[in-house]
């Protein structure tokens, strides 16, 4: 984004993309704590012009904000002082690739050794789940869900930019992203039906948690995600059941749905069911925690006390989650060892593919850095916590669809992780705008 020469006439209001994606940098050059669409910024955007910047580096960056060469936030004018992505993540999230590891090991060593665990999980269920699993999957998307930025929506409303990236992210993540997975899991598991719906469940299930923490670590546009993951809860509720019964019910051969008749099949009902409780509860309960704060006036203690406080249980609850989930299932893994390694291999390719053709397709398009990060890792992402949810409900906690949706998180984490690590880093190479990207 470019201020022009004058800096007492920016170019810009509230609701465009630039702003909301650039005011950030301009907030920490000004030491104000506004942001766009709070009531004390204002219509027009100029309360950053009230106060100059007040060190050396500021100036800097303040001055190399013009140049028509660089944009607020790139690598240049603005560099990353926490330097890499991990040594930005607190040590609960920086080992989360291990954190997954051990818990998958002790619940298949709990499962394997200790036959009666999967009958005293299974004792009481809630929509279909173990209790344990269901408590755990509320507990793992609340947090996550609660910092999404719902009362800043009416801005889509104003803003024909924002929604043609919403429009270009809905073909990503609700067309094309599906397409994939279906491609890929038939590709690769064209014997096994089961393998293959649990991936196809996961292909569906869009990300509404997970990138959020991508995006902030790849410097990305946190606003911009945050209307995303917002636009795709809702839609995640209407159309994750008619999609799921149109791949796994309408797409399938009558040949193989008929073989297979005995595995169960996903029903309308099942799915919605599902949806509705794994995700609309959350969701619900965040919207009111949130806008429960911001009418008492809590806005401060939401942000700086809440938020950090309850963080920690996105991870606590998918680890014991997926403890829980290899517990019940310990003696299939170790029986199905071969089917584990074969689920990951359409998993790498779907993380790959989607992530550097969303990229270079956004870079084509002209969109800056920080929206080109947004979008390829929302259509990277997954929501495997609803994955999880759907497939036991739908064919039950030992079927190969739920083997194959618990997978999804163990091979995601380590290599969206690294694809963080890439991108910054050719950000920091300072060539995104250099070469016409």
């Amino acid at each position: 984004m470019n201020y022009g020469k004058d800096l007492g006439e920016p170019r810009m209001v509230p609701t465009d993309v630039d702003c909301l994606a650039d005011c950030e940098c301009y907030k920490e050059m000004t030491k104000t704590t506004v942001r766009p669409g709070d009531p004390d910024c204002g219509d027009d955007c100029e309360c950053w012009k009230d106060s100059s910047a007040h060190t050396d580096t500021e100036a800097q960056h303040f001055h190399d904000s013009l140049h028509p060469d660089r944009e607020i936030g790139d690598a240049q004018a603005c560099p990353n002082p926490l330097g890499s992505p991990v040594k930005r993540l607190s040590w609960l999230d920086r080992f989360l690739t291990l954190w997954i590891l051990l818990a998958m090991a002790v619940g298949i060593i709990l499962g394997y050794f200790v036959p009666s665990t999967h009958r005293v999980l299974e004792t009481v269920q809630f929509v279909n789940v173990s209790l344990p699993i269901a408590l755990g999957l509320l507990v793992m998307m609340y947090p996550i869900l609660c910092k999404v930025r719902y009362e800043h929506m009416h801005v889509v409303l104003r803003s024909k930019a924002l929604w043609k990236q919403i429009a270009f992210s809905f073909v990503l993540n609700w067309i094309v992203a599906p397409l994939i997975m279906v491609a890929l899991a038939w590709a690769t598991l064209p014997d096994e039906r089961g393998y293959r719906e649990g991936l196809i469940l996961v292909g569906l299930a869009r990300c509404i948690a997970m990138v959020l923490i991508w995006t902030d670590l790849a410097n990305g546009d946190g606003e911009y995600c945050a209307i995303l993951v917002a636009f795709n809860s809702l839609l995640q509720i209407v159309l994750f059941s008619p999609f799921a019964l149109f791949y796994l019910n309408v797409v399938a051969p009558q040949s193989d749905s008929y073989q297979a008749g005995n595995q169960g099949t996903v029903s309308y009902s099942v799915v919605a069911k599902s949806v509705a409780v794994f995700l609309g509860i959350p969701l619900g309960a965040a919207v009111i925690t949130r806008f429960a704060f911001l009418k008492l006036g809590g806005k401060k203690f939401f942000h700086d006390v809440f938020i950090p406080l309850i963080s920690p249980l996105s991870l606590i609850g998918l680890l014991f989650t997926i403890l829980i989930l290899f517990a019940s299932q310990g003696r299939q893994v170790v029986q199905s060892i071969t089917g584990v390694l074969r689920v990951c291999a359409p998993l790498i390719l779907y993380f790959l593919l989607l992530f550097f053709g969303t990229l270079y397709l956004a870079r084509y398009l002209g969109y800056t850095y920080r929206i080109c990060v947004v979008q390829a890792f929302t259509g990277a992402s997954n929501n495997f916590e609803l994955a999880i949810a759907v497939a036991i409900a739908s064919y039950g906690i030992d079927s190969k669809q739920a083997l194959a949706s618990v997978v999804g998180p163990l091979v995601e984490v380590p290599v969206l992780l690294g694809l963080t690590h890439f991108v910054t880093w050719r950000h920091q190479k300072g060539d995104w705008r250099r070469n016409g990207e």
